[in-house]
């Protein structure tokens, strides 16, 4: 006979001790690394638009490789990590976009630069939910959804990481130079994560045989103060083991709100990646100097990051709806202040930094929106197709920022992020929520 002993419930008993950190540490640095190296061409491209004597129109096909690559490297991926356990999963997403970083530093060609994006996106983007998987695997439910916003916080943190080097750096080591730190930091971190990095516990477990017992109870020996029974057989959550279908998204009157939030993914990653992907390049066009230029990218992933904890705390305890509600209001005041502000320096980053919120913050209060719309079981299937259209609008918007800037310049490209904004608040208005939606734990955000 054997003793059931569920994963979850016994990490949810202990307190957070240095193993678990260790392993959040290591998520936060892939984070941080995945970051940089994603907006490393929102920064380098007003350089790059110089060294090759491009339009800032003709950046638009460069931008956008990196982000179809994340699209489709997040659902591959996932599918490698199912097979093949999380931790390799990771390190190969990370071997992937450190090498074609790197790779782009030595690019002659525009259509190097595109082909090494594209090949970077697919392991930045698949990397993102693997590492979210193992920091909310690691962690006890009552600190699960702070665990997971702090990880998330390296994908800011790093863009501002490179926004800042680049405005440092830029005119001494060269749009080359930053290509060659965002390559050489990840595979560095690559040999931290094969020597520190452990598996996840669900999947050796859901494995069901006799060698992932084994590990499971050797690293839970780690984590647990308690004595393991000698007969136990460790099982993972039944979330882990159930997943919703996405028929069922568009039944029992859920059609009209999932299509409403597919809607508000769509649009709100639209106007977020259309500024982060050309701030840079439009603040240039508007005189700034080009090796201030991405100092705009670290002023509103700074912002972001200094809102997220206080939204963190706030979102659990409010309609979510209505948060969103004010935070659309702000960014289409922000986009509509920009693209009046000229070249008053002050109010520009001023406004920069409030795109922060009004503009980013969407990210983090959208997770609350479906946990607030939907039943437990449809949660993670609900979530992954939201973020799938985003993803789509990502690729939109990072397509279609040159032809407004080309357009309407400065002014008008600020003013064309108003658009997608204002979709957005009409589809989060349309949207109605369960009762009692704003009371949940920060557990369910894993769901």
């Amino acid at each position: 006979m054997t003793t059931p002993v569920s994963i979850p419930v016994l990490i949810d008993q202990e307190h957070m001790g240095a193993f678990q950190w260790r392993v959040l540490i290591l998520c936060f640095l892939i984070a941080l690394f995945d970051g940089f190296d994603t907006q490393a061409m929102a920064f380098t491209g007003p350089a790059i638009l110089s060294a090759f004597k491009l339009q800032a129109n003709e950046l638009a096909p460069i931008l956008t490789a990196g982000i179809v690559g994340m699209t489709v490297g997040a659902m591959l991926l996932g599918l490698v990590g199912d097979r093949i356990g999380r931790r390799p999963a990771a390190m190969l997403g990370v071997a992937v976009f450190g090498l074609a970083t790197l790779a782009t530093a030595f690019a002659t060609d525009v259509r190097h630069i595109l082909a090494m994006r594209f090949i970077a996106g697919l392991g930045m983007g698949g990397c993102t939910p693997i590492v979210l998987a193992l920091a909310a695997e690691y962690s006890p439910a009552r600190a699960r959804g702070t665990v997971i916003t702090g990880v998330l916080l390296g994908l800011p943190a790093g863009a501002m990481l490179g926004g800042l080097l680049a405005a440092r750096m830029l005119p001494v080591i060269g749009w080359q130079g930053i290509f060659i730190v965002g390559g050489v930091a990840p595979l560095a971190l690559l040999l931290a994560l094969f020597v520190l990095l452990p598996e996840s516990l669900q999947f050796k477990a859901m494995r069901g045989d006799a060698a992932g017992q084994i590990y499971v109870r050797n690293i839970l020996a780690r984590i647990s103060n308690r004595a393991l029974p000698t007969d136990a057989w460790f099982t993972a959550s039944e979330e882990a083991k159930v997943r919703g279908s996405v028929k069922a998204l568009f039944s029992d009157g859920y059609a009209g709100k999932t299509l409403a939030i597919w809607a508000v993914y769509l649009l709100n990653w639209i106007a977020w990646f259309m500024l982060l992907s050309w701030l840079p390049t439009v603040l240039k066009a508007a005189g700034l100097p080009a090796d201030q230029a991405p100092m705009g990218t670290f002023t509103v992933n700074l912002v972001f990051i200094v809102c997220a904890f206080p939204l963190s705390y706030l979102m659990p305890r409010v309609s979510s709806r209505r948060l969103l509600v004010g935070m659309f209001v702000l960014g289409i005041g922000v986009a509509l202040g920009l693209g009046y502000a000229g070249t008053n320096w002050p109010l520009v980053f001023f406004l920069v930094g409030l795109a922060g919120l009004g503009i980013g913050g969407q990210q983090l209060a959208l997770n609350y929106l479906i946990v607030g719309a939907y039943p437990t079981a449809l949660r993670a299937t609900a979530t992954g197709w939201s973020i799938g259209l985003g993803r789509a609008g990502a690729i939109i918007g990072s397509a279609v920022g040159g032809v407004f800037l080309a357009w309407g310049g400065p002014s008008g490209f600020f003013m064309a992020l108003a658009v997608p904004l204002c979709a957005a608040l009409l589809a989060v208005l349309t949207i109605k929520m369960r009762v009692g939606e704003p009371v949940r734990s920060a557990s369910s955000l894993a769901h």
